[in-house]
């Protein structure tokens, strides 16, 4: 061992954390009232809006020598596609280095790291994330800009 310290293992959700998935979920529903599953539509996962200031800060993580980011995303059961989309997604507004670090689980309990970005604290298994789990949209951390600085200032 060379004294160093290992990097904290970062893990971040897409839906509501780096996607506007509810917000497009809502438009499609008002344009097609009748469609039960928006999410289940061709394209609809690789078309998403990034939320302001993720990319930015996924970026700022990959760069940094103490963390080691992950996309943790848990599938939509409605859209066999999601996983394809997703990866599409993540190739289009990250590159291909995070697609090497996607990876989609329906139980984000399994997952070993220190930190665990989601917008829920339950429901996919982040109720068992063993290390940190920090809630994005809470009081806490309502953005981007409110995860960069806990990160990069007061983490590290």
């Amino acid at each position: 061992m060379n004294g160093k310290a290992m990097p904290k293992i970062v893990y971040v959700d897409m839906d509501d954390v780096l996607v506007n998935y509810t917000e497009a979920v809502t438009f499609k529903k008002l344009q097609k009232p009748e469609q039960a599953y928006p999410q289940a539509e061709l394209g609809f996962f690789s078309c998403l809006a990034p939320k302001i200031g993720g990319i930015a800060v996924m970026k700022k993580m990959l760069e940094h020598p103490e963390i080691e980011p992950y996309i943790a995303t848990a599938p939509s059961l409605q859209n066999p596609l999601c996983y394809m989309e997703k990866r599409i997604w993540v190739e289009q507004h990250l590159g291909m280095e995070y697609v090497s670090r996607l990876i989609i689980i329906p139980n984000k309990g399994l997952l070993k790291g220190d930190i665990l970005i989601d917008d829920h604290v339950e429901g996919k298994g982040q109720e068992f994330f063993k290390g940190d789990l920090w809630q994005f949209g809470s009081i806490r951390f309502p953005d981007w800009s409110a995860v960069e600085i806990e990160l990069f200032n007061n983490l590290l």
